[in-house]
């Protein structure tokens, strides 16, 4: 067990013939007893000061193991987030690419009845147009017969038109009675 300043101010030393002067050693005692009081001061507040950093060093390695675990959990999470993320984005690829062949193959079926459509309304032109070219060439026909220039060379009279109106009416005066 170690000597306490109270230990060293209590030793009593034997006296021998012609020892060491008393005041001396009392006096080198004294300071040693401050001395050993001063020290022993120091080491309590050091051993305070350890057990302070001790704790606080505990702390920050409770919190440096709290921090390591959040940044796992962290990197977990944000690998989570990645992989959804990754997943999403190509399930709305998927369903891109599949709207997009749709609309493509919709435009495709629109084009083709479109095409249809347009080479019916050709042949249906060129019917009409026959048809058309065929009553107009008729109707020329007509205007390039004799017929018109005999009906030119008739000279009828108002008069001979009303004998002629009277006559049929009284023939059919006639047939009626």
């Amino acid at each position: 067990m170690p000597l306490s300043p109270l230990d060293i101010h209590n030793k009593e030393f034997t006296r021998g013939f012609r020892g060491y002067a008393e005041d001396e050693v009392n006096a080198f005692l004294d300071q040693i007893i401050k001395d050993y009081e001063i020290i022993l001061r120091e080491k309590k507040e050091l051993e305070e000061k350890v057990k302070t950093m001790t704790q606080q060093m505990n702390h920050y390695n409770t919190l440096e193991e709290t921090l390591q675990k959040s940044i796992v959990v962290a990197q977990e999470a944000a690998d989570e987030v990645r992989r959804n993320s990754q997943k999403e984005a190509k399930l709305i690829v998927k369903e891109a690419e599949k709207n997009a062949d749709r609309i493509v193959n919709e435009a495709l079926t629109k084009a083709r009845k479109i095409t249809i459509e347009i080479d019916e309304l050709k042949k249906q032109s060129k019917v009409f147009r026959n048809r058309f070219k065929m009553l107009v060439e008729a109707q020329l026909d007509l205007l390039n017969t004799d017929d018109w220039d005999h009906l030119l060379e008739y000279d009828v009279s108002l008069t001979e038109i009303q004998d002629h109106t009277n006559q049929e009416m009284d023939e059919e005066k006639s047939t009626t009675i």
